[in-house]
């Protein structure tokens, strides 16, 4: 088992997840590792990038996605709708796994919610980012009655 595939596993216990997506052969075998060991009453699903066209087809919450060997190989619009589209099913968290050589950039994955992780390699051939739901939108200060006009609104009034 290589270090990314290490990795992957690490990330996976750490998420303990009840449901996961994978797109992307090196998460495949992640993924297929990590059900044989979870038993029966985990969820794994084996996708492809395509399959998640229809996002209606996706009635339970899933926890954790992971991708890799995908943006490479599409466009980068197609790319986008991808982690567009896991994000807009509620997934707790995303991990892709993109290579160095991609045409994807450290800003194209800020502007989408993503941080980059360290490497574990001091040459590594492929980064690892990560979008987690719980930490994504932090809780400002500024965002509470104390800083409203009409403190004794808050809650109630919307327009």
């Amino acid at each position: 088992m290589d270090i990314e595939q290490k990795a992957l596993i690490g990330l996976i216990k750490q998420a303990n997840p009840r449901t996961l997506i994978t797109i992307g052969l090196s998460v495949n075998l992640a993924g297929a590792t990590w059900q044989k060991a979870a038993g029966k009453d985990a969820c794994h699903l084996a996708l492809t990038w395509d399959q998640l066209s229809d996002p209606a087809s996706f009635d339970q919450n899933i926890d954790l996605a992971l991708v890799s060997d995908t943006l490479e190989q599409i466009p980068h619009e197609a790319g986008e709708q991808l982690l567009g589209t896991l994000r807009n099913l509620g997934v707790r968290q995303i991990a892709v796994l993109v290579s160095n050589n991609a045409s994807w950039t450290f800003r194209d994955f800020i502007a989408l919610g993503f941080r980059k992780q360290p490497s574990s390699g001091t040459e590594a051939e492929k980064t690892l980012y990560t979008y987690n739901l719980d930490t994504y939108n932090h809780k400002r200060t500024w965002n509470n009655p104390d800083y409203w006009a009409n403190p004794e609104m808050w809650g109630k009034a919307w327009w």
